[in-house]
């Protein structure tokens, strides 16, 4: 009878706990579902054509700036700008005939966007994305054709909605640091907005723990290959990174805290970073960059991975900081000629693979195509990044070399002219 009784009661606990079970995992899709959802509204709206590619200093981005602002009002963030949210900067106008961006005697005016969560933490965690983007293609377009709106769908509403998405699960997170969120104005034309920030800052960079940024987060692909740069500039990141992984994504890890977009503002300031991206793609700066093709589950996952990090580390105390391979060394690469190709920054084997060709440019010409991966430039071998751009060094305009690449199977030489 006593083992009837206790089999009883074992199975009714049994059937409690898988009810308790399934409730929690019915909420976590719910929750999940909504977060999906959020990330679709931020996205849509930014990437939408009425704020004409978001160009810094036009309406349209300024519009994207007080939606940012408005939704870190509704998410519960304190104002960390110098005008509440926004911190205002202006850089020298380019003279282009086809930018729409207004100027003040000569100059461009550009906000960042920033936001806190104040947890009484002696150190603060900086989480950035930058949401300016092309206009209708006057700067660092990679299309062809008439001027037409480039959304920037992938780069980079995604991050900012990402971002945001932090934002709201920080907000009743882990509260060993406090958290500074920052939307930059101006990376295209070069790091600006970052650059400001990290030069007049509006809290003590001497505070800040480490940068988190997101930028082109939005294509996550059938592999789940996931780039994250800046894993020299501590020796925690890497171990940290693959053991929560557990299989989620297919990691490609880079050491360098120097990189074309706004972690690198910070790295400069010796402070730790990591830059999270999904990789490039054929609509990379051109009109076709939409909502459409952006992964939102995508995003989740990303984002779900990122809070896992900062989570991870909330008991660690202020990060140590190194400087990469690259800085230690001196090697500060400067070109006067490029390929007039689109790396493929989420190849992790030897070489440079080309995952675009501009039309009518060097590679082009030579007849090199996507897929194709440089291994030698003139005497440079080639085996990643780094060395590509040393191989790019060693050349002038109007010069000619030899260029070889591995095409399948093949080893193939081309015969360029810079």
């Amino acid at each position: 009878m006593w083992l009837l009784l206790r089999n009883s009661r074992q199975i009714t606990e049994m059937r409690y706990t898988f009810f308790i079970l399934s409730f929690f995992l019915l909420s976590l899709t719910a929750w999940s579902q909504s977060a999906i959802e959020q990330l679709r509204t931020d996205v849509s709206y930014l990437a939408d054509d009425k704020l004409e590619g978001r160009e810094i200093g036009t309406t349209g981005e300024q519009l994207a700036a007080e939606y940012i602002a408005k939704r870190y009002q509704d998410i519960g963030l304190t104002p960390k700008g110098i005008d509440g949210y926004f911190q205002t900067f202006s850089r020298k106008q380019e003279q282009d005939p086809h930018s729409t961006a207004p100027t003040d005697t000569g100059r461009v005016v550009g906000r960042n966007v920033a936001g806190f969560i104040d947890n009484g933490a002696k150190t603060t965690v900086i989480i950035g994305a930058h949401y300016d983007h092309l206009g209708y293609g006057a700067h660092g377009s990679l299309h062809t054709g008439e001027p037409a709106i480039h959304n920037g769908a992938d780069d980079n509403a995604s991050g900012v909605a990402v971002m945001l998405h932090l934002a709201e699960t920080l907000k009743n997170g882990p509260k060993a640091n406090n958290y500074l969120f920052i939307a930059f104005s101006g990376e295209e034309r070069g790091l600006w907005g970052s650059n400001f920030f990290a030069k007049e800052p509006t809290l003590k960079l001497e505070n800040v723990n480490y940068m988190i940024n997101m930028d082109m987060v939005g294509r996550l692909n059938e592999e789940n290959t996931l780039a994250v740069n800046g894993t020299g500039t501590s020796p925690i990141w890497k171990e940290t990174l693959e053991n929560l992984n557990n299989g989620s994504f297919k990691l490609v890890l880079s050491e360098s805290g120097v990189g074309p977009s706004d972690h690198t503002s910070f790295y400069l300031k010796d402070i730790p970073v990591l830059h999270f991206f999904t990789g490039q793609h054929d609509d990379y700066h051109k009109p076709s960059d939409d909502v459409d093709k952006v992964n939102f589950e995508g995003m989740d996952k990303i984002g779900s991975y990122i809070f896992a990090l900062i989570s991870e580390l909330d008991d660690d105390g202020e990060l140590a900081f190194t400087k990469t391979k690259e800085e230690d060394q001196g090697q500060k690469v400067s070109f006067s000629v490029t390929l007039g190709v689109v790396p493929d920054y989420l190849f992790d084997g030897k070489g440079m693979r080309i995952s675009g060709v501009k039309e009518g440019r060097t590679a082009d010409n030579a007849g090199l195509v996507e897929g194709d991966i440089v291994i030698k430039m003139g005497k440079i071998d080639v085996a990643d990044m780094q060395s590509y751009m040393q191989g790019l060094a060693a050349f002038n305009k109007g010069e000619k070399t030899t260029v070889v690449i591995k095409r399948g199977e093949k080893t193939i030489k081309k015969k360029v002219q810079f």
